[in-house]
């Protein structure tokens, strides 16, 4: 055990705080480069000449990346560090950040985008086993710290990017602030190089070795229910979270709010995270298992959407408040991930595994949305879709909420093939 997993889970040791300083700047930075886009989304293809294919294309890129890159994730950590592969990562969102903030051209723009946000995928992956490998004991808490910087980081940069833009007079400045942020953030993982314990592990023949009862990667993880079912919860949440930032504006001028009244419900959404992200792991740590966690996050998501759909549009505030409850759906989705696992080689499966698949289910969630919403000419269907994604909220959430470990299915598994094979 490293000096360092030890002084974590006490809380006592100065490498410790520096590590809870390290995972709250790197979570502030790990959506800048997707919510400083949509604010300024006109003048960007004003100024780059970008067609809508490229602006479609653009909003497509965060899915893609946290899909792809982050299905890698454990691999580079195996080679790398996962201290080092994190560095590597900030530097790598920074350098995107910079490069699309100075140039003109707009596959420039897309390409220094797609770097950015690989850098964000692979700190999806990294934070929550960082988590389970140096505060095994404090998921919960250290779940908090992390999902409230990053959803401050997330509402700062929709948030203050047009101010910016607006007082310098020019949106490469108001992208190129976030670069400076992503900068400090790599300042406490340049501390913390030599304090990497996640190296191969070598056996006395020089093979590599994997930590018993692990999963075997990916490839493993895709025979294994509770995976799966971990996924798909994760792949709901962020589908539903996507159909809300994306369409709440949509569904409440349909109603008869004006763009401004729109715009300010939802931000007051957008602000509710905050709150949400530090109660809700809170709340689920104090149970054995997350399943009545599950249970009420799906009914505060159930009730504010058919208060949206079916209420008058004068209450509609009431019934996003309701919604921005449900989304603590996503720091829960979190928690599972480490708490799932017994091992942080797990929790880098896991992570990895559940956040890839979960964000290709979400990325079709919009775009079904408007096509729906397009054949019909009403929101009647996109809801009766909302209440079938929750439905399956439910389902996986009720399995991946009890306690129980991959770890443990996958040795179940390898002790039950020999006696399928003698039988």
């Amino acid at each position: 055990m490293s000096v360092l997993t030890h002084e974590s889970r006490g809380r006592t040791g100065p490498l410790a705080w520096l590590l809870v300083l390290g995972i709250v700047l790197a979570a502030l930075n790990l959506r800048t480069a997707v919510t400083s886009v949509g604010p300024l989304l006109d003048q960007l293809a004003q100024g780059l000449g970008m067609t809508s294919v490229g602006t479609g294309l653009l909003t497509t890129l965060p899915v893609l990346a946290f899909a792809t890159v982050g299905a890698i994730t454990p691999t580079l950590s195996r080679r790398i560090g996962e201290h080092r592969l994190l560095l590597l990562a900030l530097v790598t969102l920074g350098v995107g950040l910079l490069v699309r903030a100075l140039v003109g051209s707009a596959p420039v723009f897309l390409l220094g985008s797609a770097v950015a946000l690989s850098g964000g995928a692979v700190g999806n992956v990294l934070i929550p086993t960082l988590i389970k490998r140096h505060f095994p004991a404090r998921t919960g808490i250290m779940t908090t710290v992390y999902t409230t910087a990053l959803a401050a980081g997330t509402m700062l940069a929709a948030a203050a990017t047009v101010p910016i833009e607006r007082a310098s007079g020019d949106w490469h400045i108001a992208l190129g602030v976030w670069a400076a942020l992503a900068a400090v953030a790599t300042l406490p993982w340049l501390a913390l190089l030599r304090s990497d314990p996640a190296r191969r592990r070598t056996g006395a023949d020089g093979a590599e070795s994997a930590t018993p009862g692990a999963p075997a990667g990916l490839r493993g993880l895709a025979r294994s229910r509770l995976a799966w079912t971990v996924a798909v919860y994760f792949g709901t949440q962020s589908m539903i979270a996507y159909i809300m930032f994306g369409w709440l504006p949509t569904i409440l001028t349909d109603g008869g709010y004006s763009t401004g009244e729109a715009g300010f419900v939802l931000g007051v959404f957008t602000a509710l995270n905050i709150p949400v992200s530090i109660l809700v792991p809170v709340v689920a740590s104090r149970f054995r298992d997350q399943r009545p966690v599950v249970v009420g996050l799906v009914a505060a998501y159930t009730a504010g959407f058919l208060g949206l759909w079916l209420a008058p549009a004068s209450t509609a505030m009431v019934w996003v408040v309701l919604i921005a409850l449900g989304m603590g759906s996503f720091p829960l989705a979190l928690m599972m991930l480490g708490l799932r696992t017994r091992t942080a080689e797990a929790t880098a499966a896991l992570s990895a595994f559940g956040q890839s698949a979960g964000y290709l289910m979400a990325g079709a969630g919009p775009l079904a949305v408007g096509l729906l919403r397009e054949l019909t000419g009403g929101w009647s269907l996109p809801y009766a879709m909302i209440f079938v994604v929750l439905a399956a909220q439910l389902v996986t959430g009720l399995y991946a909420g009890r306690r129980r470990f991959i770890e443990d299915e996958q040795r179940e598994r390898v002790d039950a093939e020999p006696a399928t094979i003698a039988a």
